[in-house]
């Protein structure tokens, strides 16, 4: 099977155009399946197992693996979701006939409210960056953008100069699958990325990724992963509940705006979902919120 797989992730990479992490996670999912199928199921080496051997109960019998493993059904349904475009390629290619995974049902996904944070939790957070530093200067202006448009953290790093405009308050972002959309952001995010490109500068050194809006202190382009670790350290000095991650700050987004009136279809917008169900979970969280004001104010609640 590894032809097939590496002719289906390049498929993915150059005809579908996915993200690298995208590509990443469906080849890790598929791998899934052949390390279960060849080590527990078919007792085969991963060099003789035959595709068509793989039917729909060897698939069900593989979700029930990940499942014995307390993998969440979330999780579960994406792998599903891989292996049915993995054989759909696979057909489209005449290398088997039929999808066994077509028929499969995937997963409910379990119901949950996304962590947020209060307007005051926010302040107090985007106020821990020292801004007399260059480096502070660089994550106060994160910080602020993240709050300021809702993008992703996987968007923010690949944010280049030219897709800025600070004078229109309006951000060029590429999100899932390449999509572009514009967002605006608001005068405190312009204001904290405007003295952050005072001294960006200063970090710059002839290996620069000049192109990078916010740069390491070697002057490469900042990661997502150095991103998470300098918010959890911010997230400790504003003695903020454990689990605040970018996404908090995106769903804080959402749920401000929901709250002061803006209708879900402009958030769809300006969150890049493809679907408003996506959105819809910011309308439960408000119902939630409203009930936790009922029960804590109702002198009979």
């Amino acid at each position: 099977m590894k032809g097939e797989i590496g002719d289906f992730l390049d498929y993915l990479t150059y005809e579908r155009n996915v993200s690298v992490n995208t590509v990443t996670a469906y080849r890790d999912d598929i791998e899934s399946l052949v390390s279960f199928l060849s080590n527990d199921y078919l007792n085969v080496s991963r060099d003789s197992l035959d595709l068509s051997s793989i039917d729909h109960l060897a698939i069900r019998a593989w979700l029930a693996h990940l499942a014995r493993r307390k993998l969440a059904r979330s999780s579960i349904a994406r792998h599903l979701s891989a292996l049915r475009t993995f054989f759909r390629f696979l057909v489209r290619e005449g290398i088997v006939a039929t999808n066994p995974a077509r028929g499969i049902a995937t997963p409910k996904k379990e119901k949950y409210l996304p962590a947020v944070l209060q307007p005051a939790d926010i302040a107090i957070l985007l106020e821990q960056p020292d801004v007399e530093t260059p480096l502070g200067a660089r994550d106060r202006a994160w910080l602020e953008l993240l709050y300021a448009s809702g993008i992703r953290v996987s968007e923010l790093v690949g944010i280049d100069l030219d897709d800025i405009d600070l004078r229109q308050r309006l951000l060029k972002v590429r999100g899932k699958g390449s999509k572009e959309r514009i967002v605006p952001f608001g005068r405190k995010a312009e204001a904290a990325i405007g003295v952050w490109m005072k001294v960006r500068l200063s970090l710059l050194t002839p290996d620069s990724d000049e192109d990078a809006l916010l740069l390491n202190h070697r002057g490469g382009r900042i990661t997502a992963r150095s991103i998470r670790r300098s918010l959890a350290r911010y997230v400790r000095g504003a003695a903020l509940a454990a689990g605040v991650s970018p996404h908090t700050l995106r769903h804080s987004f959402a749920t401000h705006l929901l709250n002061a009136g803006a209708d879900l279809r402009s958030i769809q917008e300006l969150l890049g979902h493809v679907s408003l169900s996506t959105t819809q979970k910011y309308t439960h969280l408000a119902d939630w919120q409203l009930i936790e004001v009922y029960r804590k104010s109702h002198p009979h609640a």
